[in-house]
């Protein structure tokens, strides 16, 4: 039987238990960054998954991560931050999991089979054309979210699958493919390490230029975050100076017109009239600031 990379044996595995500690992780520290290079070779996948991720929320689809194991806690991290980070409604962001939320917490592996878990699943969520559907499995053949893209397409709804192993079985069948190809584990088939930061890396870029392509970037600031805080409100507050220039005092003063609203406040102070005319610019340029701050000669 074929061993696949997940599983085969790292070259500095030899002795690994004897080593000191120094040394012990001086060779998980390396591999950990083989595994975070590895995620380059998939730049212009990423790229085509995060245009078509994009392009379910703009028209008004959700993006559902679906994922077993130490490869669901890689996506729930993602798909959590999302609407903090961008402003992306919570209802717009679904995770489906091997066991539900509550199962990462034993982290056992019997529901990663369960494929009848899976369809009952997406039955009541009700997946549908609107919708775009990011599976991860390192292994590349776990029951659940094998199940779980196939379901998914033949609903209609765009497909990624995201795997640490080349050739991976849930390649054929979605549309598009995400290879991650971590090197062996030091553990050998302990895909929470290499696998699991590749993959988290991999999710990281999908989601930031998901938010780039939807306006929620601007020169490298989130400027549709969630103020819900004193950090964020004064991160929010920062954001409005840096990109139009306005002191902190007419910044806040923005930000409290437009009730913490980023965009709007940007709007506010590079000059708009009112509220109502940010809240329109935005709305007419699909919610990017750069032809909006344009037209008011910024």
């Amino acid at each position: 039987m074929t061993i696949s990379q997940t599983e085969m044996t790292h070259a500095s595995a030899k002795g690994f238990d004897t080593l000191p500690a120094q040394d012990a992780l001086m060779i998980l520290a390396k591999a950990q960054v083989e595994a975070a290079t590895a995620v380059q070779e998939a730049v212009p996948q990423i790229a085509v998954a995060a245009d078509i991720a994009a392009q379910a929320l703009a028209r008004g689809g959700r993006l559902i991560y679906t994922a077993a194991g130490s490869s669901g806690l890689m996506a729930l991290a993602d798909a959590l931050e999302l609407p903090g980070t961008y402003g992306i409604e919570r209802d717009r962001i679904a995770v489906l999991l091997a066991g539900g939320v509550a199962g990462l917490t034993s982290m056992e592996g019997a529901p990663e089979d369960d494929a009848d878990a899976a369809r009952a699943q997406l039955a009541e969520i009700k997946i549908g054309p609107l919708d775009c559907m990011i599976a991860l499995t390192a292994s590349g053949y776990t029951p659940y979210p094998m199940t779980m893209v196939e379901i998914a397409r033949n609903a209609g709804a765009a497909t990624i699958g995201i795997s640490n192993n080349r050739g991976a079985a849930i390649f054929d069948k979605v549309d598009v493919a995400i290879c991650l190809p971590t090197p062996p584990e030091v553990i050998a088939g302990s895909t929470r390490m290499g696998a699991g930061t590749a993959q988290k890396i991999a999710l990281n870029m999908l989601s930031t230029m998901m938010a780039a392509q939807l306006g929620h970037v601007h020169d490298g600031y989130m400027v549709n975050l969630i103020a819900d805080n004193i950090k964020l409100r004064g991160r929010a507050r920062g954001i409005v100076m840096n990109v139009t220039g306005v002191d902190e005092a007419a910044a806040t003063q923005a930000l409290d017109a437009a009730q913490g609203a980023v965009k709007t406040a940007i709007v506010l102070a590079a000059g708009a009239d009112d509220l109502a005319s940010a809240e329109t610019l935005l709305a007419d340029n699909d919610g990017r600031l750069r032809p909006v701050l344009a037209s008011l000669g910024r």
